[in-house]
């Protein structure tokens, strides 16, 4: 047993001080077996992940490409030579884990909103033979081969009701050429599932890995094996002006790797305590305390409520910004404030644009970063992790700020 306990310090000691070697001006080093790599990729147009699991299985959470003018819209990251889905295929191919095949595991959609799947427009790129415009997620499908797409309303993608949005018909087009042509699989997420986000290389050797499937279309995990609960009211007691809005449908997940836990919540959204609309609460009660909280709605007004950040109580904020907006005011006065929870936290962003800082002020510059592709990795075993960000005015993939090491809880 002394010899078992000693093992495990000396392996982590070891990954603490591999992951310290990495250091600002450096160019950040691919990922290794054992390690779990998180890249929130800033393109300034939407909000796009690229997950790279112990085992080396691959996970793309959405791929965002709005069209939304300035000034409503940070500056293209990089620049605006490619479209954001290109940005996003080159910065995945470039971190891809090596093997024969570049092929991700798995795509997978929040909800079905432009920032964060692609709008639609004449002047896209067209498809080689499929009939639907490259944007965004579709863009990265295009570019990357994948096995299997995951989103809230496959097959018929008519719940709550049917929905007229041409980015949406364009995606439905790219799912169905993919499976019809190129053997892909779509599924619906499944809520309070922990079977379908798997690992598929080694699955046995992390047995203390997991995604949990939180919740999605109102529906919300119980927290008991694989049951869920309806929180939205049947629709038949609604006007269909009152039906619920997409961010309030998003899938939520919670990542585990050992001690380790990370939460993304797509956009849903707070409201006023006990209303059904206030998905949120549900969400973050059966979610519990987590280590790394990606902002819901990106820190907009109407998310990031209470009662979430206090189930939850993140010890690291990572804001998916692209707009001046993102975060609110109140919102990020709330995430911060011991008040809401104790303890130490940080937070960091992919872009702060000058108007929002101008407006909050302190808040914004007690925040650890402020621009730049956010890297989480965490080490084998999932005790501890480190915070790295990345140049992205170019592609040189440069360190520019390390954090870390963090305890994970």
């Amino acid at each position: 047993m002394m010899l078992l306990i000693i093992g495990i310090f000396v392996t982590s000691l070891i990954s603490v001080v591999g992951q310290a070697q990495i250091k600002a001006g450096d160019e950040f080093s691919g990922w290794k077996e054992g390690f779990l790599d998180i890249h929130h990729i800033n393109t300034g147009k939407g909000e796009s992940s690229f997950f790279i699991l112990p085992d080396g299985t691959t996970m793309l959470v959405d791929a965002g490409a709005t069209n939304r003018p300035k000034p409503r819209v940070t500056d293209a990251r990089p620049n605006d030579s490619r479209s954001p889905g290109e940005w996003i295929s080159r910065y995945i191919l470039h971190f891809f884990p090596s093997r024969n095949e570049k092929k991700l595991d798995y795509i997978f959609l929040t909800h079905f909103h432009d920032d964060h799947m692609g709008t639609r427009s004449s002047e896209k790129k067209t498809s080689g033979g499929g009939g639907y415009f490259l944007t965004g997620v579709t863009e990265v499908g295009e570019n990357i081969p994948f096995s299997k797409l995951i989103d809230r309303g496959w097959p018929e993608y008519n719940w709550p009701s049917p929905q007229v949005a041409d980015h949406l018909d364009n995606y439905i087009r790219f799912v169905k050429w993919k499976m019809e042509k190129q053997g892909a699989v779509a599924e619906q997420f499944r809520v309070g599932r922990n079977d379908q986000f798997v690992l598929v290389n080694q699955p046995e050797k992390y047995s203390n890995f997991e995604i949990r499937n939180i919740a999605a279309n109102g529906h919300v995990w119980t927290g008991v094996g694989n049951n869920e609960r309806n929180h939205f009211p049947p629709l038949e007691s609604l006007e269909t002006s009152e039906y619920p809005g997409e961010n309030q449908l998003s899938c939520a997940f919670r990542l585990s790797y050992g001690k380790f836990d990370y939460f993304n919540g797509g956009d849903i959204t707070t409201g006023a305590p006990g209303s059904w609309r206030d998905i949120e609460t549900p969400v973050g009660l059966v979610t519990g305390p987590v280590d790394v909280c990606v902002a819901n709605h990106h820190a907009y007004y109407d998310a990031m409520g209470h009662s979430f950040l206090q189930a939850v109580r993140p010890r690291v904020h990572v804001i998916l910004s692209w707009a001046p907006s993102h975060p609110s005011p109140s919102v990020i006065a709330r995430m911060m404030s011991t008040w809401t929870y104790p303890g130490p936290r940080d937070a960091f962003s992919t872009n702060i644009m000058e108007a929002t800082h101008t407006v909050i002020g302190s808040r914004i510059d007690d925040m650890k970063s402020r621009q730049g592709h956010i890297v989480i990795r965490v080490a084998p075993g999932g005790n501890s992790y480190m915070i790295y960000i990345l140049d992205d005015s170019e592609e040189n993939f440069k360190v520019t700020g390390v954090h870390g090491p963090y305890s994970s809880n």
